[in-house]
Order: structure tokens, then sequence, then C-alpha cells
């Protein structure tokens, strides 16, 4: 699998995306769009949690099915700092990646010792464990969600504003893209790539398997906080769906449609499915067809994902 191709050609990719990304909302403004701008800041969040799990699948080589719980965490975390006074972005997206990793820990201290279908369905069962939690729990408003007050200010500067939450947004996609390209070319990258590929003879070496598999595992987590958190502060609530297994598997598809073990694979997954959406639901109620006909072309004639259409090399 190419997860990551050039430094250079990388690099420059991103650079002119970001440049784009970033006169966005002025052009969606001069059209008279501004409410694509909320769309669009929602398709980078989910770009950013489909890209925490393909790092965790694609890149560390496990299959999870609860991912959605550190997503869903990272909300909830969010809500409560809102709720209880702190709203600096500083100190509530760390907060929120700090509890979401520490939660991505435990799970993974656990079902990481477990393989195959058996690490799938413990994965599973901790994400539904978590969401019976929050559902139960009446003082974060139980099955109606947690609200939030506000959304979270930077460094005494408001983020109301849906071009200023945007381009918040953008910057800790465009950072945590970053972070996973140079996460794959250090050490670490190489190891778990070639744990990945043969788990067997990396522990012949002497490499500690277990814990560089945990440490990937956190991160994704972690970054799957980061995500939720955001989202939470552009919907204005932390709902249990965001927890929920349908949310994992939503994740899992974007990851699929984009590229298992691509850079950009999350996010294309994440660009091309929620568009898919908006335009069908426009023409009928029954989208849902037309969306699983389009999906299975996908498959079909883009096995390896959008992703691999558009990368020059495969490995």
């Amino acid at each position: 699998m190419a997860f990551y191709h050039s430094a250079r050609h990388r690099e420059a990719l991103s650079i002119g995306l970001i440049g784009v990304m970033i006169a966005l909302p002025a052009l969606l403004t001069a059209c008279g769009q501004e409410f694509y701008i909320g769309f669009a800041s929602r398709i980078l969040i989910f770009a950013l949690a489909a890209s925490s799990l393909n790092l965790v699948l694609g890149f560390g080589g496990m299959f999870s099915l609860g991912h959605a719980a550190f997503f869903g965490i990272g909300a909830y975390a969010a809500a409560i700092c809102l709720r209880s006074g702190i709203t600096d972005a500083l100190l509530v997206l760390p907060l929120a990646m700090a509890v979401a990793g520490l939660f991505a820990l435990l799970v993974g201290a656990l079902s990481l010792r477990t393989r195959g279908v058996y690490f799938i369905m413990i994965t599973l069962a901790f994400g539904q464990m978590a969401y019976y939690l929050v559902v139960s729990a009446r003082a974060w408003g139980g099955d109606d969600g947690l609200a939030l007050v506000g959304r979270m200010t930077f460094a005494g500067f408001g983020l109301h504003g849906e071009a200023a939450f945007f381009h918040a947004v953008l910057a800790c996609l465009g950072l945590s893209m970053l972070f996973l390209g140079r996460l794959a070319e250090a050490r670490f990258g190489r190891v778990i790539q070639a744990i990945r590929e043969n788990e067997t003879r990396m522990e012949a070496l002497g490499f500690p398997v277990f814990h560089y598999r945990l440490s990937c595992f956190v991160i994704g987590g972690a970054l799957a906080g980061l995500a939720g958190a955001l989202l939470a502060n552009l919907t204005g609530l932390a709902s249990p769906s965001l927890l929920q297994w349908t949310q994992s598997g939503t994740l899992l598809v974007m990851v699929i449609i984009g590229g298992v073990g691509y850079l950009y694979g999350g996010l294309l997954g994440a660009l091309v499915l929620l568009c898919l959406e908006e335009v069908l639901a426009g023409f009928t109620v029954h989208w849902h067809i037309g969306l699983g006909l389009l999906l299975l072309t996908i498959v079909l004639y883009a096995p390896k994902g959008v992703a691999a259409l558009f990368a020059k090399t495969h490995d």
C-alpha cells in the first residue's frame, strides 16, 4: 500500500490545496452561498476523523469498529469544557485530544492483545459501552446530547463566524496532515509499516511490536477526538450518535472510498461521500439507493480508492 509518496510532491500538493481552501469562504460569500461554508467545515472535520482511522487501519493494519467512540468522546469533552467556562481553543482542543487518547490507550491496551475478528469485536464492544454510558448519563443530556453554550475562542478572538471557524478547522486539518506525513517518514513510521507487513519478523528482530501498535492506536484516537471537538463546536451539540458503531462504519466507508493507506484517502473519501449525499438528497428522498449505486461503481472501477487514481507510484 502506498500510504505516502515523496515529501516534495506531497508538500507541493498540500500548499496548493490549502491556498484554494483559504480563499473558499470569500468565494462562497461572493456567490451568495454562505450556507456552504458550514458544509465545507463539516467535510474538513470528517476528513480529519477519517484520516485518523486511516492511520490506524491503512498505516497500522488495525481494523477497528470502535473508532467513533474517540470521535464522540472528543465532542463531549469539548462540550463539558465550554459549559465549565473553558473556552480557549488552545485549552479545549488539547483536552479533548487527551481524553480521547486516554480512552484509546485503555481500549488498545486490552484489544491489541487479540488479532483478527476478535480485535474487531473487542473494539466494537468498547465503542458500544462508551455509547451506552453516554446515553445513560443524565448529567450529559442522555439521549438528547449535550448542548454547547457557544463556540470556542482563539487567543481572545471569537470563532462564531462561519468563515473564522472554517479557517480554524482548516488549520487543524492542515497541521494534522503535516504531522501524519512526517510521522510516516520517521523511524516510528517505518517500523509500524513493517509491523503491518510482517509482525512475526519484526518481533524476531527484537522490536516491541505491542508498544508500537498501541502508540499508533492512541495517536489515531487522539486525532479522532480533535475532530469530534471541532464537530461539536460546528453543530453546537455533542450527540450520542457520534459514538455509535454506525458512525465507525461511515468513517470506514470514507476511508475505503478515498483509499486505504493513502495520506489523502480520508480527505477524498469524506469529500466524495458527503458531497454525494448533499447532491442526491436534493433530488429524491430515496437518495440512499443512488448513493449505494455510485459507491458500488467506485469500488468496482477504483478498488484501491479515489486517491489511487491520482497516485503516480504505488508500493
